[in-house]
């Protein structure tokens, strides 16, 4: 049964929505995950990844992003600063962690991977592993608010049902995040907010905190993604050397890997969860 979602307030007073999932058996092995998604989705993506890990004995945790889902729509702030304090807000508000006894690892898909890199970087002492999917530093792109925004307007809003979003954004996951109108179906999420959510990512590199992560990571790649193969054959060597980076590609997926391939995604998540010690 999918867990009734809560609400925390950060310290500048956005609410975020988020869902505890809890294995009903024990595991030896079992850890806490903290999944993140990406821009314009929503914690609801993630639902059919969460039940393979929770069979695996892990405790899952999810949240919509600010400006996302259920959370507050429209924050003074979406930095990436923000985000990365929202993150660190929930591990420590709903107890993630223990002192000295960090057994989490952050998955980010996307945008909500470099939030989860960036939140590496800022508190090693918060996690012990990294999961990114189509994520990583990358380069800045000042073309990327343009096609960000002009992405958010070729969609045919309003949608007339459901079931028509699902058809047009190619996953029944994004058609569970709408709200109803009078004059129809429309996506939980504003289009300034979410320009701005990517403004800084336009304009800055952040090879320096990828440098700066100590823990174990792996690395997915779409095959068919649009994270640029070289970019994630670069992410070994831009750490420190010894410094684990797993890099693997799921055939048959997207940018939304999480969505195209769930199956091969959780066996790729697995292999290296199992790995660690």
């Amino acid at each position: 049964m999918t867990p009734t979602v809560a609400h925390l307030t950060t310290p500048d007073g956005v609410r975020l929505a988020h869902r505890t999932h809890v294995p009903t058996h024990a595991h030896t092995q079992g850890r806490t995950l903290l999944l993140l998604h990406g821009l314009a989705g929503h914690q609801g993506e993630w639902d059919d990844l969460v039940p393979r890990l929770l069979a695996d004995g892990h405790r899952v945790v999810t949240y919509d992003a600010r400006g996302h889902g259920a959370s507050t729509r429209r924050p003074a702030d979406m930095s990436r600063a923000a985000c990365v304090r929202d993150a660190v807000t929930v591990i420590r508000e709903l107890g993630l962690v223990h002192p000295g006894q960090a057994s989490l690892t952050l998955v980010g898909q996307s945008l909500g991977g470099h939030t989860a890199f960036l939140a590496a970087a800022a508190h090693p002492e918060l996690l012990d592993s990294l999961i990114l999917i189509e994520a990583g530093p990358g380069a800045p792109d000042p073309t990327l608010p343009a096609h960000i925004a002009a992405w958010l307007d070729s969609w045919p809003t309003p949608f007339d049902s459901p079931s028509r979003a699902a058809e047009f954004f190619g996953h029944v996951a994004w058609s569970r995040n709408l709200e109803r109108r009078a004059d129809g179906w429309y996506p939980r999420v504003d289009r300034a907010t979410m320009v701005a959510a990517i403004e800084e990512v336009a304009e800055t590199s952040y090879l320096r905190e990828w440098g700066a992560v100590t823990c174990p990571a792996l690395v997915v790649r779409g095959a068919n993604g649009t994270m640029p193969a070289a970019d994630a054959g670069r992410m070994p060597s831009g750490r420190s050397p010894g410094t684990r980076t797993d890099l693997t590609v799921v055939e048959d997926a997207g940018h939304d890997v999480h969505l195209d391939q769930p199956r091969r995604l959780h066996a790729a998540m697995s292999g290296f969860l199992n790995s660690l010690a």
